[in-house]
């Protein structure tokens, strides 16, 4: 039994840490890997989709001052994420994020439609404590109201108060996931910023589409 459980527990931990290796992968496989949380669109006016090309080198990386970025010409497709060192003030929460773009050329303008993406293992594990504290509670609360608990002042008060700390456990981790995801929202917008002031720059000569 204690073998098992260690075995379970390797391998939990090992689909983990594999998750967390493709959420942070450049590779065109990767690139759409993750569970998207947002979308939106934006547009590039006055380039085209080869003076983007430009901005990154052969293999289509690009190094910003906060993060990286990678360009599928292929797929017309480029993702980017930050980077937070070790021993930095920019510490890794368990909800990192990165940005998926699909490039859409549109004449001397380029289309950017993106998607937000955290780890697939960072949206479970978070559905699932939620979905454990909470209806654990309601649970709880349900069950102590059909056997008679709440029969007396005493019962009453009990039930009350555990129903009451299931609460504050729920309201701590949406306040936690929120901060968290507000850290992590800002680094990838000031990522993206930065992305997007160097493909904005304009061209060293001029290229024809």
């Amino acid at each position: 039994m204690v073998l098992a459980g260690l075995v379970a527990a390797v391998l939990f931990f090992g689909l983990i840490v594999g998750d967390w290796w493709l959420f942070s992968s450049l590779s065109s496989d990767a690139s759409r890997y993750g569970c998207g949380i947002a979308h939106g669109q934006d547009r590039l006016n006055g380039t085209n989709f080869l003076r983007l090309q430009e901005r990154f080198d052969r293999n289509g990386m690009l190094a910003l001052p906060h993060g990286v970025a990678r360009l599928f010409p292929e797929e017309r497709r480029l993702t980017f994420r930050s980077q937070c060192h070790l021993f930095s003030l920019r510490f890794r929460t368990a909800w990192p994020l990165k940005g998926t773009i699909d490039v859409i050329p549109d004449g001397e303008s380029i289309r950017l439609v993106y998607t937000k993406r955290i780890p697939w293992s960072s949206a479970i594990l978070t559905l699932l404590w939620f979905g454990v504290v909470g209806l654990g509670t309601i649970g709880f609360l349900i069950a102590y109201v059909v056997e008679g608990g709440a029969a007396s002042l005493s019962g009453l008060l009990m039930g009350l108060g555990v129903t009451g700390l299931g609460l504050l456990v729920v309201a701590f981790g949406l306040v936690t996931v929120a901060f968290a995801y507000r850290l992590e929202n800002s680094r990838l917008t000031e990522l993206y910023q930065e992305l997007r002031a160097v493909l904005e720059e304009p061209p060293d000569r001029p290229v024809t589409s």
